[in-house]
């Protein structure tokens, strides 16, 4: 059935103030150990920090109306898909983490038209007013320009990790270098090559002769004397010092189990942190240091109180040894979970972590939770406009295990070239997807039944026949309608050979969908009626170039138990 289509076109306004400003780099450093209210230049309104007895009243997040009319879909994905067709389109997610390299509003806007899916929002760094207007520019972009990128949020955890650096970006620490690790607070001037340290009990638990490792190996120290509160360390393998990064130490070939192992694996500070997210209707809410399924559970637990109508997704982040001990029970309990190999190298052996990384996205996988490979990526594009070949064969060693997505951490946060380590991700995905497919590599993998009713049962067994024709008959594309993007998410399971094209009536549940491999997520209201969703899609798509008469689709719905194999007309 032909359908009229008629379309309005309006120029946008420009940009309000707050968007066109570029943001101060200066509050996305914050020192250790104190109150952001006291560092930070915020009002005492904006950065109110309650008590959690004294939480705010719970928040009801007014739903984005769909117009039936209008299929939304991110505009670089739909120029992607005009340029390459359906079946050359990239199916692995990016992840780029936002910070002063970034933050700008035209920086935001390279990101997204060059694939950034997702933006994370790192809250060890930054004060919530500088977060807040980041994320007011990506809704911008998303609302005005088009695009259809997602909102991570990223606790900062109760580990041990070093303080500021004294204003500076970072610093450079020569091997022989003598440096004080501390844990007294600097009020005024600090000491050169001092640094602060967040956990009270550091001089305690150290001895001489430890090994300290910063942000996972990247700097290495020896411990030559303990005075007080103050830890004297001579470096070993010279590096570049960052602004709160993580501090683990060695004694005898082991990890140190330091008293910061009993704290609470969501602070004080984290839990103020969540309140903000919530508020800001991020769309995912990365947990660090996850030990136990307890702490996921109770998160979930506290967002549906806090707002009945949210729908943030919790991430677990895999990146200590108390996270591998219950691995299954922590991914069982997520909406997803990231590898955070740096943090996670320096307490396991560094030979380990490949296959620990195999590990987590094969388990992912087969409990239907979409995983993110990140930390170190790209790690010498931070300096540099080109990558290694090393962390080249990284990448796509991780886009070969079929990850879900792929994260820039300090390559797009504070590196010189944050657009170039994107296009990077971007084209190490698309060749060694489309080698993946050349080869016609089998995928062995056995996906276990994960359904808890006789329906989801049903929907399992025909995701897995709609993905097995789709490959066998060659298909363009895989079609599926879905209220709450399960079904979706059990297409991208199976890893099918073309893309799919998930449609569901809520932004909510697109931008979700965003992390997931393979997925093409519109934002498209439909009924129960299949014959005319499909003939009002096919209109629309091929009006805007991105599919063509002939191509064959294979469709599947929420509504209809059935699988339905059409031609575009």
């Amino acid at each position: 059935m032909a359908h009229a289509l008629h379309f309005s076109i309006s120029l946008s306004p420009p940009p309000p103030p707050f968007l066109s400003k570029r943001l101060s780099s200066k509050p996305y450093a914050c020192s250790a150990g104190s109150p952001i209210s006291s560092v930070h230049s915020v009002s005492p309104v904006s950065e109110n920090r309650l008590p959690l007895s004294k939480a705010p009243a719970p928040v009801v997040l007014q739903p984005t109306t769909v117009d039936s009319g209008v299929m939304h879909l991110d505009v670089a994905m739909e120029v992607e898909l005009r340029e390459n067709g359906p079946r050359s389109s990239r199916r692995t997610k990016l992840v780029c983490t936002i910070g002063p390299a970034t933050c700008g509003l035209d920086e935001l806007e390279a990101l997204a038209a060059g694939g950034m899916n997702v933006a994370r929002l790192n809250m060890c760094h930054g004060t919530r007013e500088w977060h807040r207007t980041v994320i007011e520019r990506v809704r911008w972009l998303n609302q005005v320009k088009g695009f259809s990128v997602s909102i991570m949020m990223d606790t900062e955890g109760s580990e041990v990790h070093m303080g500021d650096l004294g204003g500076l970006t970072s610093a450079k620490a020569e091997d022989g270098d003598i440096w004080t690790f501390s844990v007294r607070a600097f009020n005024s001037h600090r000491p050169e090559c001092t640094i602060s340290v967040n956990y009270d009990g550091f001089a305690e638990d150290v001895k001489v002769g430890d090994e300290l490792l910063v942000d996972g190996g990247m700097v290495r120290f020896e411990v030559i004397d303990k005075i007080g509160p103050d830890v004297k360390c001579r470096c070993t393998d010279s590096g570049l010092l960052l602004p709160r990064a993580n501090l683990t130490f060695w004694r005898n070939g082991s990890l140190v189990q330091a008293r910061n192992a009993m704290l609470p694996t969501i602070s004080s500070k984290d839990w103020l942190d969540i309140d903000f997210g919530i508020a800001e209707g991020v769309d995912f809410i990365a947990v660090s240091f996850v030990k136990s399924a307890e702490v996921i559970k109770q998160l979930k637990s506290y967002i549906a109180g806090r707002s009945c109508e949210s729908d943030v997704a919790v991430i677990a982040k895999i990146e200590s040894f108390g996270s591998l001990k219950n691995l299954k029970e922590i991914i069982q309990a997520s909406d997803g979970a990231m590898v955070a190999r740096g943090d996670l190298g320096a307490q396991i052996p560094l030979e380990e972590v490949p296959s620990i990384q195999e590990k987590i996205i094969r388990l992912c996988r087969q409990l239907n939770k979409p995983v993110i490979v990140a930390s170190q990526l790209l790690k010498s594009m931070i300096e540099y406009p080109t990558p290694t070949r090393a962390e080249v064969a990284d990448v796509s060693e991780a886009v070969k295990q079929q990850a879900d997505g792929l994260m820039l951490s300090g390559e797009s946060a504070m590196g010189q070239y944050p657009e170039k380590a994107l296009a990077v991700l971007r084209s190490v995905s698309l060749r060694i997807e489309r080698w993946w497919r050349e080869e016609k590599h089998n995928d062995n993998m056995e996906l276990p039944d994960i359904a808890c009713t006789s329906l989801e049962s049903v929907s399992e067994e025909i995701c897995h026949a709609a993905t097995k024709m789709a490959n066998k008959l060659e298909a363009d594309a895989l079609f599926v309608y879905t209220k709450t993007g399960h079904m979706a998410s059990l297409l991208s399971r199976c890893r099918p050979d073309c893309p799919v094209f998930a449609f569901t009536p809520s932004p909510s549940s697109q931008r979700r969908l965003n992390l997931h491999w393979g997925l093409i997520p519109f934002c498209l209201s439909f009924t129960n009626d299949m014959e005319s969703n499909l003939d009002r899609s096919f209109s629309l798509l091929k009006a805007r170039g991105m599919i063509k008469s002939g191509d064959l689709i294979i469709s599947v719905s929420d509504m209809l138990q059935s699988v339905q194999v059409v031609n575009v007309p």
